[in-house]
Parts: structure tokens; C-alpha cells; sequence
């Protein structure tokens, strides 16, 4: 339980929402952007203002080593591919599963690269990843990292971004059945990491 409470814990980008004269905060992801009326640059705008700071931190939490690259690359992508969209509720899954497959992508190619040119496999974080998380949670984001990129993915998009099995399942492109097994065993792993670290 505490590796849940530890991922749970890594704070979610925040956004402004003018409801009346109040303003109340409310997770990004709980934002509906409503993009029927917009055209393609503005609706993109306002997404990334609404969504790039949780989208370069969920990157980061993934194990990508340039988060902020791979976040920028799923706008463009979702920019390209606009006109395709049917959907304007979709924009946010589409997106989260852009940094997903992007991540993934990035990763495998970091292992051939350093496999090949004989590098070392520890990776270095930007400065602007060691400044998304707090001194506590990188104990968390160590442990995430030794999982396998499955397992860690299916964590943090079910505890970090509080996503059902449905959505998870979407994103990650798998049955709702692979999940559920890539959180139990990823879960399993993770708080035994964190034990073996008090």
C-alpha cells in the first residue's frame, strides 16, 4: 500500500478553471476542453496549455530520458494528424497514448544504442525531470524504473492518472486481462522495492 500511496502522491498538473467569478482547481485531466468550435491551432494551443506539464511528467514517470521532447512530439503528432480525429473527447487519451508508445519506442532504442556502442545503462535525468519531482517521490521513480516498461506503464497510468482498466487497455494497446496482470505483478515488484529501501 505504501508504493500506491507513493505513486498517488506525485502531484498532478493543476489548472485554473474560471467557474463564475471563482476560480476552482482541478486536476488537468478533469478539464474538458471543448474543441467543436476551434479551429485546428487554437484547440491544439489550449490543450498543450491545459495538458504538456502532466503529459512531460507522465513521460517522466515512464522512464523516458528526454520527457519534454517526447510530450512536444506528441503534440506535433497530434496536430498531424487532426483532421483524422473523429472524436474531440478522445484528444487526451490519443495523446497519453502517443507519450506511451513514444517512451517505449525511445527506450528500446536507448538499450540497442548502449548495447551496441557499449555506454553505460544508467541513465541521467534532465534537469527539468529532477525539477518535476520532489526530493520523496524519487525513491518511487527509481523503483518504477526497474519494473518492466509494461508493468510500469500499466502503474502509472492506473494510480498516477487514475485510469480505469478500459482506459488503460487503450492506451497500452492490450486486453483488460494483460492489465490487470501487468498492475498486480508490477505492484508486487514495486512495493518490494521500496521495502527493500527503508
Amino acid at each position: 500500500m505504501r508504493a500506491v500511496r507513493a505513486v498517488q502522491g506525485i502531484p498532478k498538473d493543476p489548472a485554473a478553471v474560471t467557474a463564475g467569478d471563482a476560480a476552482t482547481l482541478l486536476p488537468a485531466d478533469k478539464i474538458q476542453v471543448n474543441l467543436h468550435d476551434l479551429d485546428r491551432e487554437t484547440a491544439i494551443a489550449r490543450l498543450f496549455n491545459t495538458h504538456y506539464v502532466s503529459l512531460v511528467r507522465l513521460a517522466a514517470l515512464l522512464g523516458a530520458d528526454d520527457p519534454e521532447d517526447i510530450a512536444a512530439q506528441a503534440f506535433y503528432e497530434l496536430y498531424r494528424r487532426w483532421r483524422k480525429l473523429r472524436d474531440s473527447t478522445a484528444t487526451l487519451p490519443y495523446l497519453r497514448s502517443i507519450v506511451c508508445n513514444l517512451t517505449r519506442m525511445r527506450l528500446r532504442h536507448l538499450q540497442v544504442v548502449r548495447k551496441n556502442m557499449g555506454w553505460p545503462s544508467d541513465q541521467v535525468e534532465s534537469a527539468e525531470t529532477q525539477a518535476l519531482l520532489r526530493h520523496e517521490q524519487r525513491a518511487v521513480v527509481v523503483a518504477l524504473q526497474r519494473l518492466s516498461p509494461r508493468q510500469r506503464e500499466a502503474l502509472v497510468l492506473r494510480y498516477w492518472l487514475d485510469l480505469k482498466e478500459s482506459e488503460i487497455a487503450a492506451v497500452m494497446g492490450i486486453s483488460c486481462g494483460a492489465v490487470k496482470s501487468h498492475v498486480a505483478r508490477g505492484m508486487t515488484a514495486l512495493s518490494r522495492a521500496m521495502e527493500s529501501q527503508t
